[in-house]
Protein backbone atom coordinates (compact mmCIF):
# COMPACT_ATOMS: atom_id res chain seq x y z
CA UNK A 1 0.00 0.00 0.00
CA UNK A 2 1.16 3.49 -0.46
CA UNK A 3 2.36 5.18 2.38
CA UNK A 4 -0.25 7.89 4.39
CA UNK A 5 1.46 11.15 4.36
CA UNK A 6 -0.17 12.50 7.60
CA UNK A 7 -0.54 9.73 9.88
CA UNK A 8 -3.06 12.21 12.24
CA UNK A 9 -6.51 10.89 11.08
CA UNK A 10 -7.23 14.31 9.08
CA UNK A 11 -9.19 13.66 5.89
CA UNK A 12 -9.32 16.97 4.17
CA UNK A 13 -5.60 17.54 3.43
CA UNK A 14 -4.23 20.25 0.78
CA UNK A 15 -3.25 16.96 -1.14
CA UNK A 16 -6.65 15.03 -1.10
CA UNK A 17 -8.67 18.37 -1.96
CA UNK A 18 -6.10 18.99 -4.61
CA UNK A 19 -6.77 15.45 -6.16
CA UNK A 20 -10.62 16.32 -5.68
CA UNK A 21 -9.59 19.15 -7.77
CA UNK A 22 -7.53 17.51 -10.28
CA UNK A 23 -10.59 15.01 -10.66
CA UNK A 24 -13.07 17.29 -11.58
CA UNK A 25 -11.45 19.27 -13.93
CA UNK A 26 -10.27 15.58 -15.72
CA UNK A 27 -14.29 14.29 -15.66
CA UNK A 28 -15.44 17.76 -16.65
CA UNK A 29 -13.04 17.27 -19.94
CA UNK A 30 -14.73 14.02 -20.02
CA UNK A 31 -18.11 15.22 -20.24
CA UNK A 32 -17.68 17.43 -22.97
CA UNK A 33 -16.93 14.65 -25.30
CA UNK A 34 -19.99 12.54 -24.54
CA UNK A 35 -22.57 15.04 -26.83
CA UNK A 36 -19.86 16.43 -29.41
CA UNK A 37 -18.27 12.91 -30.41
CA UNK A 38 -21.18 11.40 -31.57
CA UNK A 39 -22.69 14.81 -33.53
CA UNK A 40 -18.99 14.85 -35.16
CA UNK A 41 -19.34 11.64 -36.73
CA UNK A 42 -22.67 11.27 -37.70
CA UNK A 43 -22.99 14.97 -38.83
CA UNK A 44 -19.36 15.86 -39.91
CA UNK A 45 -17.80 12.14 -40.79
CA UNK A 46 -21.34 10.84 -42.00
CA UNK A 47 -21.75 7.74 -39.89
CA UNK A 48 -25.05 5.88 -39.48
CA UNK A 49 -26.51 4.64 -36.56
CA UNK A 50 -24.00 1.79 -35.74
CA UNK A 51 -20.80 3.28 -36.30
CA UNK A 52 -21.75 6.25 -34.22
CA UNK A 53 -22.81 3.55 -31.61
CA UNK A 54 -18.91 1.89 -32.36
CA UNK A 55 -16.85 4.90 -32.08
CA UNK A 56 -18.49 6.24 -28.73
CA UNK A 57 -18.38 2.78 -26.94
CA UNK A 58 -14.85 1.84 -28.56
CA UNK A 59 -13.73 4.33 -25.35
CA UNK A 60 -15.42 2.60 -22.62
CA UNK A 61 -14.04 -1.17 -24.26
CA UNK A 62 -10.30 0.05 -24.19
CA UNK A 63 -10.86 1.81 -20.83
CA UNK A 64 -12.21 -1.84 -19.51
CA UNK A 65 -9.55 -4.40 -21.23
CA UNK A 66 -6.82 -1.73 -20.00
CA UNK A 67 -7.88 -1.22 -16.29
CA UNK A 68 -6.07 -4.58 -14.84
CA UNK A 69 -3.01 -3.34 -16.36
CA UNK A 70 -3.29 -0.22 -14.80
CA UNK A 71 -4.07 -1.53 -11.42
CA UNK A 72 -0.54 -3.62 -11.79
CA UNK A 73 0.79 -0.51 -12.67
CA UNK A 74 -0.41 1.30 -9.57
CA UNK A 75 1.01 -1.70 -7.24
CA UNK A 76 4.26 -0.75 -8.57
CA UNK A 77 5.02 2.91 -9.33
CA UNK A 78 4.63 6.12 -8.33
CA UNK A 79 0.51 7.27 -8.03
CA UNK A 80 1.41 11.03 -9.24
CA UNK A 81 3.24 9.84 -12.03
CA UNK A 82 0.67 7.34 -13.53
CA UNK A 83 -1.93 10.44 -12.98
CA UNK A 84 0.40 12.79 -14.77
CA UNK A 85 1.02 10.15 -17.74
CA UNK A 86 -3.20 9.13 -18.35
CA UNK A 87 -3.83 12.79 -17.92
CA UNK A 88 -0.64 14.09 -20.64
CA UNK A 89 -2.11 11.52 -22.73
CA UNK A 90 -5.77 12.75 -22.57
CA UNK A 91 -5.05 16.12 -23.02
CA UNK A 92 -2.73 15.59 -26.30
CA UNK A 93 -5.38 12.71 -27.66
CA UNK A 94 -8.11 15.81 -26.75
CA UNK A 95 -6.00 18.07 -29.07
CA UNK A 96 -5.42 15.24 -32.02
CA UNK A 97 -9.32 15.59 -32.77
CA UNK A 98 -8.34 19.11 -34.61
CA UNK A 99 -6.73 17.53 -37.25
CA UNK A 100 -9.22 14.61 -37.62
CA UNK A 101 -11.05 14.39 -40.90
CA UNK A 102 -11.74 10.67 -41.30
CA UNK A 103 -13.88 8.55 -38.92
CA UNK A 104 -10.92 5.58 -38.65
CA UNK A 105 -9.11 8.57 -37.18
CA UNK A 106 -11.72 9.06 -34.87
CA UNK A 107 -12.26 5.02 -33.78
CA UNK A 108 -7.89 5.49 -33.19
CA UNK A 109 -8.57 8.05 -30.82
CA UNK A 110 -11.20 6.93 -28.91
CA UNK A 111 -9.50 3.83 -28.00
CA UNK A 112 -6.56 6.37 -27.03
CA UNK A 113 -8.92 8.16 -24.77
CA UNK A 114 -10.04 5.14 -23.10
CA UNK A 115 -6.16 3.94 -22.24
CA UNK A 116 -5.67 7.41 -20.91
CA UNK A 117 -9.23 6.91 -19.00
CA UNK A 118 -7.72 3.87 -17.26
CA UNK A 119 -4.54 4.60 -16.36
CA UNK A 120 -5.79 8.19 -14.96
CA UNK A 121 -8.71 6.79 -13.30
CA UNK A 122 -6.97 3.97 -11.72
CA UNK A 123 -4.09 5.54 -10.60
CA UNK A 124 -6.09 8.46 -8.96
CA UNK A 125 -8.73 5.94 -7.11
CA UNK A 126 -5.37 4.29 -5.51
CA UNK A 127 -4.00 7.38 -4.45
CA UNK A 128 -7.63 8.31 -2.66
CA UNK A 129 -7.07 5.05 -0.58
CA UNK A 130 -3.60 6.12 0.16
CA UNK A 131 -4.00 9.65 1.18
CA UNK A 132 -7.05 8.65 3.31
CA UNK A 133 -7.07 7.41 6.91
CA UNK A 134 -7.39 3.34 7.03
CA UNK A 135 -10.85 4.47 8.98
CA UNK A 136 -11.77 7.08 7.01
CA UNK A 137 -11.31 5.46 3.38
CA UNK A 138 -15.50 5.47 2.82
CA UNK A 139 -15.75 9.07 3.89
CA UNK A 140 -13.26 10.15 1.55
CA UNK A 141 -14.69 8.49 -1.75
CA UNK A 142 -17.68 9.74 -0.67
CA UNK A 143 -16.91 13.18 -0.33
CA UNK A 144 -14.32 12.69 -3.75
CA UNK A 145 -16.50 10.83 -6.14
CA UNK A 146 -18.25 14.37 -6.55
CA UNK A 147 -15.79 15.43 -8.26
CA UNK A 148 -16.93 12.68 -10.82
CA UNK A 149 -21.02 13.62 -10.53
CA UNK A 150 -20.55 17.01 -11.38
CA UNK A 151 -17.95 16.89 -13.98
CA UNK A 152 -19.77 14.26 -16.09
CA UNK A 153 -22.66 16.53 -15.06
CA UNK A 154 -21.36 19.56 -16.29
CA UNK A 155 -19.07 18.32 -18.71
CA UNK A 156 -21.96 18.01 -21.21
CA UNK A 157 -23.23 21.30 -21.15
CA UNK A 158 -19.84 23.00 -21.53
CA UNK A 159 -19.37 20.64 -24.83
CA UNK A 160 -22.51 22.07 -25.94
CA UNK A 161 -21.65 25.82 -24.85
CA UNK A 162 -18.84 25.24 -26.67
CA UNK A 163 -20.24 23.90 -29.97
CA UNK A 164 -22.51 26.65 -30.13
CA UNK A 165 -19.63 29.51 -29.47
CA UNK A 166 -17.00 28.28 -31.45
CA UNK A 167 -17.75 24.81 -33.37
CA UNK A 168 -15.87 21.42 -32.89
CA UNK A 169 -12.51 23.26 -32.53
CA UNK A 170 -14.18 24.90 -29.85
CA UNK A 171 -15.06 21.80 -28.23
CA UNK A 172 -11.74 19.84 -28.56
CA UNK A 173 -9.41 22.33 -27.47
CA UNK A 174 -11.93 22.86 -24.45
CA UNK A 175 -11.33 19.42 -23.44
CA UNK A 176 -7.35 19.56 -24.23
CA UNK A 177 -7.41 22.72 -21.83
CA UNK A 178 -9.37 20.47 -19.16
CA UNK A 179 -7.41 17.84 -19.63
CA UNK A 180 -4.10 20.08 -19.12
CA UNK A 181 -5.30 21.80 -16.03
CA UNK A 182 -5.80 18.03 -14.64
CA UNK A 183 -2.87 17.27 -15.39
CA UNK A 184 -0.93 20.40 -13.81
CA UNK A 185 -2.74 19.83 -10.58
CA UNK A 186 -1.98 16.13 -10.74
CA UNK A 187 1.43 17.00 -10.62
CA UNK A 188 1.29 19.59 -7.73
CA UNK A 189 0.53 16.40 -5.75
CA UNK A 190 3.19 14.87 -3.23
CA UNK A 191 4.94 11.74 -4.70
CA UNK A 192 3.90 8.59 -3.79
CA UNK A 193 6.00 5.60 -3.22
CA UNK A 194 4.01 1.73 -3.42
CA UNK A 195 5.39 0.21 -0.72
CA UNK A 196 5.86 -4.31 -1.11
CA UNK A 197 3.73 -4.48 1.86
CA UNK A 198 4.02 -7.44 4.19
CA UNK A 199 6.90 -9.32 1.94
CA UNK A 200 9.81 -6.99 1.78
CA UNK A 201 11.03 -8.60 -1.31
CA UNK A 202 7.63 -7.35 -3.26
CA UNK A 203 6.79 -11.18 -4.09
CA UNK A 204 3.50 -10.78 -3.08
CA UNK A 205 3.04 -7.94 -6.01
CA UNK A 206 3.63 -10.84 -8.43
CA UNK A 207 0.75 -13.47 -6.87
CA UNK A 208 -2.66 -12.87 -8.39
CA UNK A 209 -5.36 -11.18 -6.90
CA UNK A 210 -7.31 -13.64 -5.30
CA UNK A 211 -10.59 -13.04 -7.55
CA UNK A 212 -12.84 -15.51 -5.57
CA UNK A 213 -12.77 -13.30 -2.60
CA UNK A 214 -14.30 -10.41 -4.85
CA UNK A 215 -16.84 -12.30 -6.73
CA UNK A 216 -19.88 -11.93 -4.54
CA UNK A 217 -19.34 -8.32 -3.20
CA UNK A 218 -18.29 -6.96 -6.43
CA UNK A 219 -21.69 -9.23 -8.35
CA UNK A 220 -23.35 -7.04 -5.39
CA UNK A 221 -22.12 -4.04 -6.35
CA UNK A 222 -22.95 -4.82 -10.37
CA UNK A 223 -26.51 -5.77 -9.33
CA UNK A 224 -26.70 -2.47 -7.69
CA UNK A 225 -25.36 -0.38 -10.58
CA UNK A 226 -27.79 -2.32 -13.54
CA UNK A 227 -30.65 -0.78 -11.31
CA UNK A 228 -29.25 2.62 -11.31
CA UNK A 229 -28.14 2.68 -14.94
CA UNK A 230 -31.08 1.61 -16.17
CA UNK A 231 -32.93 4.07 -14.13
CA UNK A 232 -31.03 7.16 -15.87
CA UNK A 233 -30.99 5.57 -19.16
CA UNK A 234 -35.01 4.43 -19.20
CA UNK A 235 -36.54 7.11 -16.38
CA UNK A 236 -37.22 9.95 -19.04
CA UNK A 237 -39.48 7.70 -21.56
CA UNK A 238 -41.14 6.23 -18.34
CA UNK A 239 -42.15 9.74 -16.98
CA UNK A 240 -43.76 10.60 -19.94
CA UNK A 241 -45.61 6.80 -19.84
CA UNK A 242 -47.01 7.74 -16.71
CA UNK A 243 -48.40 11.14 -17.57
CA UNK A 244 -45.51 13.79 -16.56
CA UNK A 245 -43.86 16.52 -19.32
CA UNK A 246 -40.57 14.84 -18.62
CA UNK A 247 -37.92 13.41 -16.41
CA UNK A 248 -36.54 16.63 -15.07
CA UNK A 249 -37.71 16.46 -11.75
CA UNK A 250 -37.25 13.37 -10.66
CA UNK A 251 -33.54 13.35 -12.18
CA UNK A 252 -33.02 16.59 -9.83
CA UNK A 253 -34.93 14.78 -7.08
CA UNK A 254 -32.53 11.97 -7.54
CA UNK A 255 -29.34 13.84 -8.20
CA UNK A 256 -30.39 16.12 -4.99
CA UNK A 257 -30.36 13.01 -2.80
CA UNK A 258 -26.89 11.50 -4.08
CA UNK A 259 -24.86 14.67 -3.37
CA UNK A 260 -26.97 15.59 0.05
CA UNK A 261 -26.50 12.17 0.87
CA UNK A 262 -22.67 11.55 -0.15
CA UNK A 263 -22.07 15.01 2.23
CA UNK A 264 -24.10 14.11 5.18
CA UNK A 265 -24.16 10.32 5.39
CA UNK A 266 -20.14 10.28 4.25
CA UNK A 267 -18.79 8.12 7.59
CA UNK A 268 -21.70 5.61 7.70
CA UNK A 269 -19.82 2.62 5.92
CA UNK A 270 -16.35 3.78 8.35
CA UNK A 271 -18.91 3.28 11.33
CA UNK A 272 -20.56 0.24 10.71
CA UNK A 273 -19.74 -2.86 8.84
CA UNK A 274 -19.05 -1.81 5.51
CA UNK A 275 -20.62 -5.06 4.24
CA UNK A 276 -24.27 -4.76 5.88
CA UNK A 277 -24.27 -0.91 4.72
CA UNK A 278 -23.80 -1.98 1.04
CA UNK A 279 -26.65 -4.46 1.69
CA UNK A 280 -29.22 -1.88 3.89
CA UNK A 281 -28.44 0.13 0.96
CA UNK A 282 -29.17 -2.24 -2.05
CA UNK A 283 -32.43 -2.91 -0.42
CA UNK A 284 -32.96 0.78 -0.43
CA UNK A 285 -32.29 0.83 -4.47
CA UNK A 286 -34.53 -2.12 -4.67
CA UNK A 287 -37.59 -0.67 -2.79
CA UNK A 288 -37.26 2.49 -4.37
CA UNK A 289 -37.30 0.86 -8.34
CA UNK A 290 -40.07 -1.33 -6.92
CA UNK A 291 -42.04 1.93 -6.41
CA UNK A 292 -41.18 3.15 -9.50
CA UNK A 293 -41.86 -0.07 -10.92
CA UNK A 294 -45.53 0.03 -9.53
CA UNK A 295 -46.22 3.31 -9.73
CA UNK A 296 -49.80 4.25 -11.10
CA UNK A 297 -49.00 7.59 -11.70
CA UNK A 298 -45.94 9.98 -12.56
CA UNK A 299 -45.80 11.61 -9.07
CA UNK A 300 -45.00 8.11 -7.43
CA UNK A 301 -41.87 8.13 -9.30
CA UNK A 302 -40.30 11.21 -6.85
CA UNK A 303 -40.60 8.79 -3.84
CA UNK A 304 -38.87 5.97 -5.56
CA UNK A 305 -36.12 8.20 -7.17
CA UNK A 306 -35.24 9.35 -3.49
CA UNK A 307 -35.11 5.62 -2.18
CA UNK A 308 -33.12 4.73 -5.38
CA UNK A 309 -30.77 8.05 -4.94
CA UNK A 310 -30.30 7.12 -0.84
CA UNK A 311 -29.57 3.36 -1.74
CA UNK A 312 -26.60 4.79 -4.58
CA UNK A 313 -25.13 7.46 -2.59
CA UNK A 314 -24.36 5.11 -0.03
CA UNK A 315 -23.45 1.69 -2.14
CA UNK A 316 -20.33 3.09 -4.03
CA UNK A 317 -18.38 3.83 -0.37
CA UNK A 318 -18.88 1.08 1.34
CA UNK A 319 -18.58 -1.28 -1.62
CA UNK A 320 -15.00 0.02 -2.48
CA UNK A 321 -14.95 -0.23 1.48
CA UNK A 322 -15.50 -4.24 0.99
CA UNK A 323 -13.01 -4.70 -1.34
CA UNK A 324 -10.39 -2.67 0.30
CA UNK A 325 -10.98 -5.11 3.33
CA UNK A 326 -10.78 -8.40 1.15
CA UNK A 327 -7.14 -7.47 -0.50
CA UNK A 328 -3.61 -6.92 0.46
CA UNK A 329 -2.32 -3.39 1.17
CA UNK A 330 0.07 -4.28 -1.20
CA UNK A 331 -2.42 -4.47 -4.27
CA UNK A 332 -4.71 -1.31 -3.97
CA UNK A 333 -3.80 -0.73 -7.44
CA UNK A 334 -5.21 -4.33 -8.58
CA UNK A 335 -7.84 -3.54 -5.93
CA UNK A 336 -9.06 -0.34 -7.37
CA UNK A 337 -8.93 -1.43 -10.98
CA UNK A 338 -11.27 -4.40 -9.52
CA UNK A 339 -13.37 -2.45 -8.83
CA UNK A 340 -13.16 0.46 -11.53
CA UNK A 341 -14.42 -2.80 -13.97
CA UNK A 342 -17.31 -3.16 -11.77
CA UNK A 343 -18.32 0.05 -12.36
CA UNK A 344 -17.86 -0.20 -15.99
CA UNK A 345 -19.97 -3.52 -16.14
CA UNK A 346 -22.70 -2.10 -14.35
CA UNK A 347 -23.39 0.96 -16.12
CA UNK A 348 -23.27 -0.88 -19.39
CA UNK A 349 -25.21 -3.86 -18.24
CA UNK A 350 -27.94 -1.97 -16.30
CA UNK A 351 -29.42 -0.04 -20.03
CA UNK A 352 -29.00 -3.52 -22.40
CA UNK A 353 -31.09 -5.08 -19.34
CA UNK A 354 -34.19 -2.55 -19.05
CA UNK A 355 -33.97 -1.95 -23.21
CA UNK A 356 -34.54 -6.10 -23.49
CA UNK A 357 -37.19 -6.37 -21.46
CA UNK A 358 -39.08 -3.20 -22.30
CA UNK A 359 -40.38 -4.59 -25.28
CA UNK A 360 -42.05 -7.51 -23.70
CA UNK A 361 -42.89 -6.54 -20.58
CA UNK A 362 -43.20 -2.60 -21.07
CA UNK A 363 -41.26 -0.32 -18.65
CA UNK A 364 -43.44 -0.70 -15.37
CA UNK A 365 -41.74 -4.74 -15.85
CA UNK A 366 -38.38 -3.80 -16.64
CA UNK A 367 -38.04 -1.52 -13.51
CA UNK A 368 -39.39 -4.48 -11.79
CA UNK A 369 -37.03 -6.41 -12.85
CA UNK A 370 -34.36 -4.48 -12.06
CA UNK A 371 -35.68 -4.30 -8.61
CA UNK A 372 -35.54 -8.10 -8.31
CA UNK A 373 -31.74 -7.81 -9.49
CA UNK A 374 -30.64 -5.34 -6.74
CA UNK A 375 -32.35 -7.21 -4.34
CA UNK A 376 -30.48 -10.58 -5.34
CA UNK A 377 -27.24 -7.73 -4.98
CA UNK A 378 -28.32 -7.52 -1.30
CA UNK A 379 -28.88 -11.27 -0.55
CA UNK A 380 -24.83 -11.74 -2.01
CA UNK A 381 -23.77 -8.81 0.03
CA UNK A 382 -25.34 -10.52 3.08
CA UNK A 383 -23.88 -13.66 2.45
CA UNK A 384 -20.64 -12.42 2.02
CA UNK A 385 -20.39 -10.37 4.93
CA UNK A 386 -21.55 -14.34 6.91
CA UNK A 387 -18.88 -15.67 5.17
CA UNK A 388 -16.59 -13.05 6.61
CA UNK A 389 -17.90 -13.65 9.72
CA UNK A 390 -17.01 -17.55 9.98
CA UNK A 391 -13.39 -16.68 8.03
CA UNK A 392 -12.81 -14.02 11.31
CA UNK A 393 -13.95 -16.77 13.69
CA UNK A 394 -12.56 -19.65 12.57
Amino acid sequence: MVTHPAGDGRLLTPAFLLLTVSELAYFTALGVFIPVVPLYAGEELGADAGRVGLVVGAFSISALLLRPLAGRAADRLDLRRLMQVGGALFALVAAAHLVVDDYGALLGLRVLLGAAEAVYFVGGITLLAALAPAERVGEALSYNSLGLYLGIAVGPAVGEQLLRVGGYPAAWTGAAALGGLATALASSLPRRVVLAGPAEDGSDLAAPLAVGRLLAPGAAFVCGLVGAAGFLAFVAIYARELGLGGAGGVLAAYGAVVVASRLALARIADRWSAELVAAWSLLLAATGLAVMAGAPSGGWLYPGAVLLGLGVSLLTPAAYRVVLDRVPASRGGSAAAAFSIMVDIGLGLGPLLLGGLAGPAGLGGAFAAAAVVVAVGAGLMLLTRARSGRLRTA
